[in-house]
């Protein structure tokens, strides 16, 4: 299941939506934070043909299952 949008909330949380139609919010900084800094999570954006969550121009990405599983 692909990621297909994202809104950053604050910090490190971001909504994430699925494109499934499910919704989650999620702080990422636990699988993130030591690889990107806060500095950095404006780089954030989707890889339309695999639908992970990138950033710092995809050096640092989070695979959909990853996102799914750890939403709330």
């Amino acid at each position: 299941m692909k990621l297909k949008n994202f809104q950053q909330q604050d910090g490190y949380r971001f909504k994430l939506f699925f494109e499934n139609g499910e919704v989650k919010e999620t702080d990422l900084k636990a699988l993130i934070g030591s690889h990107v800094a806060f500095d950095d999570l404006n780089t954030a954006r989707i890889d339309e043909e695999w639908g992970c969550l990138e950033f710092k121009n995809g050096s640092v990405d989070i695979e959909p299952k990853t996102l799914y599983r750890y939403g709330a």
